[in-house]
């Protein structure tokens, strides 16, 4: 089949392509509140990180909004899942949109693409939106895809946040 979209390598066939559908998929998941299967996207060496300042590379070393590893994802899961979180009793319903990707880097069994999300929260009769630009290193296992590093970089993360009571 032809690739209709002109990008070199988006078809699903390639590595590109299948991140592309990994990196919705997770957009799936995390809308529909289903973080026990998003958990299971992660390697275990995975990080996910929601940087304050939007230039930083050095994720360790600086404040950030989350900087999970797959013990503070384990908890961050039980915490939205147990129902005692408030964030979790009144969790806003979200969509998101996630395209303009752009292939990063492909070596070996990984691979690290950026796209551009826009998320609608409803929450209490009002609806916020978040912008942010993404990155997800993806490695390519035996086993399916799985997340080595995700980052969301919001647009105005050095403004004030608040209803961040969900995964971004």
């Amino acid at each position: 089949m032809k690739n209709q979209h002109n990008l070199p390598g988006a078809g699903q066939d390639t590595p590109f392509g299948r991140a592309i559908a990994f990196v919705w998929h997770e957009a799936e998941l995390l809308d529909s509140k289903n973080y026990g299967d998003w958990g299971q996207l992660w390697a275990d060496d995975g990080h996910y990180v929601v940087p304050i300042d939007p230039d930083t590379t050095d994720f360790a070393s600086t404040l950030n909004y989350v900087y999970d590893d797959a013990r503070m994802r384990r908890l961050r899961i039980e915490r939205f899942t147990s129902g005692f979180s408030m964030s979790a009793a009144d969790s806003a319903v979200t969509v998101r949109t996630v395209s303009r990707f752009t292939l990063v880097e492909a070596v070996d069994d990984e691979i690290e693409v950026r796209s551009a999300q826009l998320l609608a929260a409803f929450k209490r009769g009002a609806t916020t939106l978040f912008a942010a630009n993404l990155t997800h290193r993806i490695r390519l296992t035996e086993d399916g895809p799985k997340l080595v590093r995700k980052v969301v970089r919001l647009v105005n993360s050095q403004d004030a946040l608040n209803a961040l009571g969900f995964l971004l």
